[in-house]
């Protein structure tokens, strides 16, 4: 951009033309490289979303379509699409000399990114005074035309009337009242394809996972969450929404955050079949992987063992227990009790040291480089870039 050229040599033609799209590194320098109708582009390999491999992508007719999150240039010019054509990489000069392809190093237009306001999701977790505040979860699925009766979410509604009545505020939160995607496994491409906000959340405004993450992250001091059994393990709609938190986790090795801080995490777990500890064991796990801590006896839980097929008299059972309902009372008494000694004694906002070995920092060469071409994590939405 200097005005003088830095040449370096790619590569054959007839080899080069063999994949209509591909990462090279040239001096260190990522390119994404395509050929289309017989001509050749060059653009920075590196997206200005959170730095992924655009030549690790797809042509999606003129465009490079990042494999990460799907933002797209155009392949020659590097603008992005109708719409975002601000919104651009740098692109670079080719010349074809004696069957060989060469790139000016020197880049003909330089990266833009267009302001996106934050998502409000990404604002700082912040401590907070007054009353504390009780989140009841409940995973348990049912068709919303005919509904039937949850036990587990039954005792869920029990114990947030009883904090309700212990002065906290309360929320709930039905998972089978909201539409939202499944993880689609970016963690799987390079760990920091997976952001916070989830990436699903900035791509896609009609996904209603938000206000449990609202609500888990930066409303609630305590979090009930309520499931059935369905064959030995929770709900599948439990399962959907904690492989959703795996960004919140993800944060703590890839950025050194800790979005959890001070939450208290309560079960309760009913079903008309065994597998009670099985369900709790892998549901203390998760919540304990992803920073939360646990009152004494963090669960209540329910079975009539693996014989009862009679569901209608579990049902019963559950509406008549006077000791199921004291014993909803008493968890969100003791979780209450812990949140208010947490408050009490580590209110100071001082930082919250990270995980075992597992949550050391991750450093990788791609990262590097993604911060040597000035792209930063994103807090931003750019909505409309996947169909």
């Amino acid at each position: 951009m200097d005005g003088t050229a830095d040449w370096r040599d790619l590569g054959a033609v007839e080899q080069l033309a063999r994949a209509p799209l591909q990462q090279l590194s040239v001096d260190g320098k990522l390119i994404a490289l395509s050929y289309q109708d017989g001509k050749f582009g060059a653009l920075s390999g590196v997206c200005n979303h959170v730095g992924g491999p655009l030549g690790q992508g797809r042509l999606d007719g003129e465009y490079v379509v990042c494999p990460w999150h799907g933002w797209k240039y155009h392949c020659r010019d590097g603008c992005g699409e109708p719409g975002y054509e601000a919104e651009s990489v740098p692109r670079y000069l080719l010349k074809i000399e004696s069957g060989r392809v060469s790139i000016d190093l020197n880049s003909v237009t330089r990266r833009h990114r267009l302001p996106h306001p934050p998502l409000p999701l990404a604002r700082p977790v912040a401590d907070r005074d007054g009353p504390l505040r009780v989140l009841g979860i409940s995973t348990t699925s049912m068709n919303k035309r005919n509904p039937r009766y949850s036990t587990s979410e039954a005792l869920l509604i029990e114990a947030l009337h009883h904090a309700e009545a212990a002065g906290a505020e309360t929320q709930l939160q039905r998972l089978t009242e909201l539409k939202f995607r499944a993880c689609e496994g970016y963690y799987s491409k390079s760990a920091r394809a997976c952001t916070w906000p989830c990436s699903i959340t900035q791509m896609d405004e009609h996904d209603q996972l938000t206000p449990v993450y609202e609500a888990f992250v930066h409303w609630a001091d305590v979090v009930l969450v309520a499931t059935p059994i369905r064959w030995g393990a929770a709900s599948s709609l439990y399962y959907k929404m904690v492989e959703r938190m795996n960004c919140i986790q993800n944060q703590i090795t890839i950025a050194n955050r800790v979005l959890l801080r001070n939450k208290v995490v309560a079960l309760i777990i009913t079903g008309g079949q065994d597998g009670i500890q099985a369900v709790a064991g892998q549901m203390l796990g998760f919540f304990a992987e992803v920073g939360c801590v646990f009152p004494q006896f963090p669960y209540i839980a329910h079975s009539r063992g693996w014989s009862a097929e009679d569901m209608e008299q579990n049902v019963r059972f559950v509406q008549e227990s006077d000791e199921l309902r004291a014993g909803a009372h008493q968890l969100v008494e003791r979780s209450l009790a812990t949140a208010a000694a947490l408050r009490l004694a580590n209110g100071t906002g001082e930082r919250v040291q990270r995980g075992g070995r597992k949550a050391d920092g991750l450093e990788t060469k791609d990262s590097d480089q993604a911060a040597a071409a000035g792209v930063a994590p994103p807090r931003d939405n750019h909505a409309g870039v996947i169909p």
